[in-house]
């Protein structure tokens, strides 16, 4: 790939301002295999300056020719579905399977659903004499992370491009090859100059300088709480709006007329999916005390099935977490799970078995967690699952809600009507019954710290536009 070392500004690849480079780490072998360039606030002023000359005119395109331009979009992301599914594989560990099929995959549905939803989103309204007008923001600053690349590149660029705003991109430099990939998918497309814009770098020196920057009316950020505020505070001098997506520590309730081997053993797999790197992944998982020591028999089985392994081979279910910086993150959580008096179900510290290189972790399984232990209450960001007994339905719904998160949160039971009544006590953005089907229509986002505003679909189309009441219009 030539673009490496460039950034996409105003429809051109071009060099940094001053050079400097960061190395992409292939976390299965722990050595460099690709290097980017890294941004500065010289980098950036050039970004939203292209982005401010772009919006007049791309603000006022039509419905129809925003459309043409997705579909255009879509057009050149399937082409280039092998580029993106080897990325990823490379850049974050995973398998090459889930890359296709689930990373790559999922920024196709996006968009897919982005333009099914433009084509019927309302813009304009009267009620009374006043004409009621949905209107672009302005230029946006989209900051997205490395677990979901494709995924969250998506549900940020295709929302803002429908309701007419442009935007500068930077995503993460721990996982930034897909997001060269994309912006020449939106280059091929015919994207006009300083709609897209693409600038690498670190959170410090670039993403900071974007949340704080006076031409940038809105930022849109997905990560951890911690950076999430520091966002915001960047973001406060301006006034801008920020939207946020942030941690997790999602509960998964296993009532008791639920089919408990079903049930523990489809929320292991659903805690472990992308190496356990997913902010609303279920880790917490209540069970009814008198079944609490079945449970673990079940968790340790369907832990024990999971293939962890090089991400290239096949049959393989699990690939490495995606840094040193993570793996030793992980590595002293499941440490604090055993000092604090966990029951140790499977996994533990340490690689798995036969896996000398690599920031490859054994699927850990904890038992008789308590709501006050460490591994209750951090997110931990990797294959790691926390068993906690209940006595009560009454117990598991104020320990479900006992955290500082509020993403998501799961329930299980034989009955969908008791699954729905459950449903509506949890404090959080979203709630799985029963293990459904990933939704792209869903509102995607959070309670309390686990952010604010909502992606995916007409919601993430809401988050990039103004509201405007012209009172008397209709007189």
């Amino acid at each position: 790939m030539s673009n490496h070392l460039k950034f996409y500004i105003n429809g051109e690849w071009v060099d940094p301002v001053t050079p400097a480079t960061i190395e992409v780490i292939n976390p299965a072998t722990e050595q460099p295999f690709a290097l980017i360039s890294a941004g500065s606030a010289a980098d950036v002023n050039r970004a939203v300056a292209a982005a401010r000359a772009a919006f007049p005119a791309f603000s006022k395109t039509s419905r129809a020719d925003r459309l043409v331009l997705l579909r255009r979009i879509l057009e050149a992301y399937n082409a280039r579905t092998d580029d993106f599914t080897l990325a990823v594989s490379q850049e974050m560990g995973a398998p090459l399977e889930h890359a296709r099929n689930r990373q790559t995959w999922s920024g196709r549905a996006h968009l897919e659903t982005t333009i099914a939803a433009l084509e019927k989103f309302v813009f304009e309204e009267p009620r009374g004499s006043t004409l009621i007008a949905r209107e672009p923001i302005g230029v946006c600053a989209l900051i997205t992370p490395w677990n979901w690349p494709l995924n969250q590149i998506m549900c940020k660029v295709a929302p803002a491009l429908a309701a007419g705003c442009t935007v500068v991109l930077k995503p993460s430099e721990v996982a930034p090859l897909d997001a060269i990939i994309f912006a020449e998918v939106l280059d091929a497309a015919g994207v006009p100059p300083g709609v897209f814009n693409l600038v690498n770098g670190t959170g410090p020196d670039v993403g900071q300088v974007m949340a704080e920057h006076p031409d940038v009316d809105m930022v849109s950020f997905t990560g951890s709480t911690r950076a999430g505020v520091l966002v915001a505070k960047a973001a406060a001098e301006t006034v801008k709006r920020v939207s946020q997506e942030l941690g997790g520590k999602s509960p998964n309730i296993i009532l008791p007329d639920a089919d408990l081997a079903a049930a523990v053993s489809q929320g292991v797999r659903a805690c472990f999916g992308n190496s356990g790197q997913s902010c609303n992944a279920p880790t917490r998982m209540l069970v009814p005390r008198d079944r609490h020591d079945e449970a673990l028999a079940i968790a340790r089985q369907a832990a024990e099935a999971l293939v962890v392994g090089d991400p290239t081979a096949p049959g393989v279910d699990l690939g490495p977490v995606v840094s040193d910086i993570q793996f030793s993150k992980i590595q002293a959580l499941i440490q604090s799970g055993i000092d604090e008096g966990a029951t140790l179900v499977a996994g533990g510290v340490g690689r798995p078995q036969g896996l000398e290189r690599g920031y490859f972790v054994q699927p850990t399984v904890f038992g008789n967690v308590t709501p006050a232990m460490t591994i209750a209450r951090e997110e931990i960001f990797g294959p790691v699952l926390s068993i906690m007994p209940y006595d009560d339905e009454a117990d598991a719904i104020r320990i479900a809600n006992d955290t500082v998160f509020g993403l998501a949160a799961y329930v299980q039971s034989g009955s969908l009507d008791h699954a729905r009544a459950v449903a509506r006590e949890l404090r959080a953005g979203g709630v799985q019954i029963n293990y459904p089907a990933w939704d792209a229509w869903q509102a995607f986002g959070g309670y309390k710290q686990s952010g604010n505003g909502r992606e995916y679909a007409d919601f993430g189309i809401h988050e990039f536009l103004e509201t405007k009441s012209m009172i008397g219009y209709g007189v």
